[in-house]
C-alpha cells in the first residue's frame, strides 16, 4: 500500500518482452525517469506497477521511457475492465499466435527436409535411400535462409534492441547461437578448400540452426498459450458482469447497456437475472446467489434496505433497487483492479531470481566464449568447439527463472479471488504462510456485528413510564453514533415505539462511551470503568452486570445528570462458522488471540464458546495497534483480523492485516487481505493457499536453477572427456524451448487448489 500522499500509482501493460532480462531493462529505464519513486516489472504478468510524483513527471514520460528501451506500453484504463475481455490484448495475442504458427509450420517442414538430408553426416552411415541432392550444402543453405532470417527475425530484432541498450537478453543468446551454426556452415559451403587443405571435413550444421529456431518458436507458442491461462481468473471475473440493465425512467422500463447506468437509477431485476450494478433494494425481496463474488455458497435473503452486488444472480423473487455504485466503482470492478495489481506485484522470494537474471546472459556468453577457446584453441577441435558453443548459447534459459515466481503468484491470487479472498500483493501472499499468531477482533469478526438489546433495567424498577422515558433519552444520544451497540439501542427503542428526539453536544469517548444533552439532561452511556472515572457509583446493578456478562452480553451503564439510572445488556450473536474456523486455525498450529474493548468477563464468555484461550479485553481502540506490536516483540509473525475503523491502525501494524469484507472501507484499505464473505474460514483458506503457492514457487525455482546449473555444463561438453558424449544443439534447443513451458504448466496446477479444511 502506498503511504506517500503526494504520489500516484499506475499499472502499465507491456508488450515486446522475451525474457526476464527484458523486464529488468524496462524496470531500470522507468526508474531512471525523474519523479519515479518505485517500479516493479512483472515478466509473467507483462505488467509494470509504477509509483511516481505527478509534479515531476507524467504518464507519457514513463511510457516514452519504455518505448526508448525498445518496448511498448499501454495504460490500464478502468473501462477496459468492463469489456467481456480486453479486446486489444486479445487481438495482440491472437496475432502473435497466428504469426508463430505460420513460422512454426514453415520452419518445421524445412527442418524435416534438412534433418533427412543430414542423416548420413549425423550417423556416419551411407543411407542410399536418401536422395543425393538432399546432401547438397548449397541446397541446405538456401532452404535454411528463410528459417534463419524470417522465422528467426524476432531474435535478431530483440538482440539488436538489447545491444543498443548495452544489454543482453535471451534473444541475444538465440541469435548468437543459431548465427554461429548458420554462418560457420555458410563459410564451409563457400570455402570448402579452407578445411580440406587442413585435413578437415567441411561439415555444415544448417539443420541445427533451423531445428533450434523452430523448436524455440514452438516453445514460445506453448508458453504464450499457457501464460494466457494464468490470467483466467480475471477473465472469469470480468465475464460475470451483466451486459444490460432494465432501468425505470419516466415510469417506463427500458433496457440499456450497463455502461449507461447512472447513480440513482431505479433498476428492476427478475428471477434468474444477473444484478447489473451495485445498489440498495427499495422494494420487493429475493434470495441472491453471491458465490461468484464472495465465495459464499448459500443464497442470501435480501429485502428493502439491503445492499446488492453487481454480477450476482437473483434466484427467487423480483425487486427494484437504486443504483449506488456504477462503472469502475462497483465491487466487481474493485475486485478486478485488486487482482490485477496483485498479479503485477513481486514476491520477496523473487529477489534471488531477479539478481541472477540480471547477470545471467553476460555470464552465459562468457561461458560460451570460454567453451570455444577450450575446445578450439587448446584442443584444436573446431567441430567440437562449434557444437559446444552453440549448445551453451541455446540451452541457457533465463525465461524459466523469470517465470518461476510471477506465474504462480498470478494463479494464486486469481484462485484467491475465486474463493472470495482478495490479496493485495505478492508479498502478502508469501507472508501469509509464515503467520504464527492470529489476532481476532470480536465485534463483526467473531460475532455477526449486529448486536441486539437483550436485557434492560432501570434504577426506579420495572415501570413502563420510567423505562420508556429513560430509553428515549438513551436513544436520542445513541442515534448520533455509528457504533454497532448504538444502532442496537436505537433499534430497540424503535421497537418499543419510543419517539426519537434530538440531542445536543454529542460526544463519543473512544473505548468508553457516549454522552449528550437531551431536554436539558446530561445523558452518559458507557462502561463501568468510565462511570468510575466520572465518579458515578455503579454498584447498584452489580448483580445484573455479573450475570449478564457471564452470558456473554456487553453491559452498558446509563447515567442521567451524573447519577446512575439504568443498565442494558446487549448481545452480539456469534457467527455459526466461527467455532469451526477457530478449531481449523488451531489445527494449523496457530495461536489464536481475541482482542476486544469489551470487559473481561464478557470477552472470556465469548472466547470459551468459540474455543479461544488467550483473551486481551478492555483494550481501547488506540491500544489495539500497541497490543499487536507487543505480540510482534515476542518474536511472532502476527496477523490481525478486523472490520471496523478502530481496527485500521492494528491492521496496518500487523505483519498481515486481514479485513472482513463486510466492514468499513477504511479497514479494507489498511489491510493486506480482504475476506469478501466476512466469514472466518476465509483466513484458513488464505493461509492454505499461501502455503500451496509458495510450495509451487519453490518447485519452479528449483527446476529453473537445476535446469541451468546442469544443462549449461553438459552443453559445454563436461561429459565428453569421460564418456565421449556431446549434447546435440538440437536437443539443447528443445530443452530450452520447453523449460519455461514446464514452469508455467506447473504453476497452472494451482488452479486445482481447494482448501483442505471443510468448515
Amino acid at each position: 500500500m502506498n503511504t506517500k500522499t503526494n504520489t500516484e500509482k499506475i499499472n502499465l501493460k507491456l508488450t515486446g518482452m522475451s525474457c526476464a532480462g527484458c523486464a529488468s531493462s524496462i524496470e531500470d529505464a522507468i526508474l531512471a525517469v525523474p519523479g519515479v519513486a518505485e517500479c516493479s516489472v512483472n515478466f509473467g504478468a507483462e505488467q509494470a506497477i509504477v509509483i511516481y510524483e505527478p509534479r515531476q513527471t507524467s504518464i507519457e514520460d514513463i511510457k516514452e521511457a519504455v518505448k526508448e528501451a525498445g518496448y511498448s506500453s499501454t495504460l490500464f484504463q478502468s473501462q477496459e475492465m468492463f469489456t467481456s475481455e480486453d479486446d486489444a490484448e486479445k487481438a495482440v495475442r491472437q496475432a502473435e499466435s497466428r504469426d508463430l504458427i505460420r513460422k512454426i509450420i514453415v520452419g518445421g517442414v524445412i527442418s524435416i527436409i534438412l534433418v533427412i538430408g543430414s542423416l548420413p553426416m549425423m550417423t556416419g552411415l551411407k543411407l542410399s535411400f536418401i536422395p543425393a541432392w538432399l546432401h547438397n550444402p548449397w541446397l541446405q543453405m538456401i532452404l535454411t535462409a528463410p528459417v534463419q532470417f524470417w522465422c528467426g527475425y524476432r531474435f535478431y530484432i530483440g538482440g539488436w534492441k538489447a545491444f543498443k541498450r548495452h544489454a543482453a537478453t535471451m534473444d541475444t543468446l538465440i541469435a548468437l547461437g543459431t548465427s554461429a551454426a548458420y554462418f560457420y556452415s555458410l563459410f564451409a559451403t563457400i570455402f570448402p578448400n579452407f578445411f580440406l587443405d587442413r585435413g578437415l571435413m567441411p561439415e555444415v550444421y544448417y539443420e541445427t540452426a533451423a531445428v533450434v529456431i523452430t523448436l524455440i518458436l514452438l516453445g514460445q507458442w506453448f508458453e504464450n498459450r499457457a501464460k494466457g491461462q494464468t490470467s483466467e481468473a480475471i477473465r472469469k471475473l470480468i465475464g460475470l458482469q451483466a451486459r444490460n440493465a432494465r432501468v425505470i425512467r419516466n415510469e417506463k422500463e427500458i433496457d440499456i447497456p450497463i455502461s449507461e447506468v447512472q447513480i440513482g437509477d431505479t433498476i428492476l431485476v427478475r428471477p434468474g437475472e444477473k444484478i447489473p450494478v451495485d445498489g440498495e433494494i427499495i422494494s420487493g425481496s429475493s434470495t441472491i446467489d453471491e458465490a461468484m463474488v464472495t465465495g459464499e455458497s448459500r443464497p442470501i435473503k435480501k429485502q428493502p434496505g439491503d445492499e446488492v452486488i453487481g454480477a450476482t444472480i437473483n434466484k427467487t423473487g423480483s425487486f427494484k433497487f437504486k443504483a449506488t455504485r456504477v462503472g469502475s466503482d462497483t465491487v466487481l470492478a474493485q475486485i478486478v483492479k485488486l487482482v490485477q495489481d496483485a498479479q503485477g506485484s513481486k514476491a520477496p522470494i523473487q529477489r534471488l531470481a531477479d539478481r541472477v537474471t540480471g547477470w545471467f546472459v553476460p555470464v552465459v556468453i562468457a561461458i560460451a566464449i570460454a567453451t570455444f577457446v577450450l575446445w578450439f584453441v587448446i584442443m584444436g577441435n573446431v567441430s567440437l568447439a562449434l557444437i559446444t558453443t552453440v549448445g551453451v548459447l541455446i540451452i541457457a534459459c533465463p525465461c524459466a527463472l523469470g517465470l518461476a515466481t510471477p506465474t504462480s503468484v498470478m494463479v494464486g491470487t486469481g484462485k484467491g479471488a475465486e474463493n472470495g479472498i482478495l490479496i493485495k500483493g505478492a508479498e502478502s501472499l508469501e507472508l501469509a504462510h509464515k503467520i504464527q499468531t492470529i489476532v481476532l477482533d470480536k465485534t463483526g469478526t467473531i460475532t455477526q456485528g449486529k448486536p441486539t438489546v437483550t436485557n434492560y433495567a432501570t434504577i426506579k424498577g420495572i415501570t413502563d413510564s420510567a423505562e420508556l422515558k429513560l430509553l428515549g433519552l438513551v436513544a436520542a444520544v445513541e442515534r448520533n453514533s455509528e457504533h454497532p451497540l448504538a444502532e442496537a439501542v436505537v433499534r430497540y427503542a424503535q421497537s418499543q415505539n419510543v419517539d426519537l428526539i434530538d440531542a445536543n453536544d454529542f460526544k463519543a469517548i473512544a473505548g468508553s462511551g457516549v454522552q449528550g444533552v437531551v431536554s436539558d439532561h446530561l445523558v452518559q452511556i458507557g462502561t463501568q470503568r468510565w462511570m468510575s472515572e466520572l465518579g458515578i457509583a455503579s454498584t447498584a446493578f452489580q448483580s445484573h452486570k455479573d450475570t449478564w456478562e457471564a452470558d456473554g452480553q456487553t453491559v452498558v451503564l446509563i447515567a442521567v445528570d451524573r447519577e446512575l439510572d439504568g443498565i442494558m445488556g446487549i448481545a452480539d450473536a456469534i457467527k455459526p462458522t466461527s467455532p469451526a474456523a477457530v478449531r481449523a486455525l488451531r489445527n494449523l498450529n496457530l495461536e489464536v488471540v481475541m482482542l476486544t474493548g469489551d470487559n473481561q468477563k464478557t470477552a472470556e464468555a465469548i472466547a470459551r464458546e468459540v474455543g479461544i484461550v488467550r483473551v486481551e479485553a478492555e483494550v481501547r481502540p488506540e491500544q489495539k495497534a500497541t497490543k499487536v506490536k507487543e505480540l510482534q516483540q515476542e518474536g511472532k509473525i502476527v496477523a490481525m483480523v478486523g472490520d471496523g475503523i478502530n481496527d485500521a491502525p492494528a491492521l496496518a501494524q500487523a505483519d498481515v492485516g486481514i479485513a472482513i469484507g463486510t466492514g468499513t472501507d477504511v479497514a479494507i484499505a489498511a489491510s493486506d487481505i480482504t475476506l469478501i464473505s466476512g466469514e472466518l474460514q476465509g483466513i484458513v483458506t488464505a493461509i492454505e493457499l499461501s502455503k500451496a503457492t509458495i510450495s509451487n514457487i519453490r518447485q519452479n525455482l528449483f527446476f529453473a536453477f537445476i535446469y541451468n546449473v546442469l544443462g549449461i555444463p553438459i552443453a559445454a561438453g563436461i561429459l565428453f572427456p569421460f564418456f565421449g558424449w556431446l549434447l546435440n544443439p538440437i536437443i539443447a534447443g528443445g530443452a530450452m524451448a520447453f523449460s519455461s513451458v514446464s514452469v508455467v504448466t506447473n504453476a497452472l496446477r494451482l488452479r486445482n487448489f481447494s482448501a483442505s479444511s471443510k468448515l
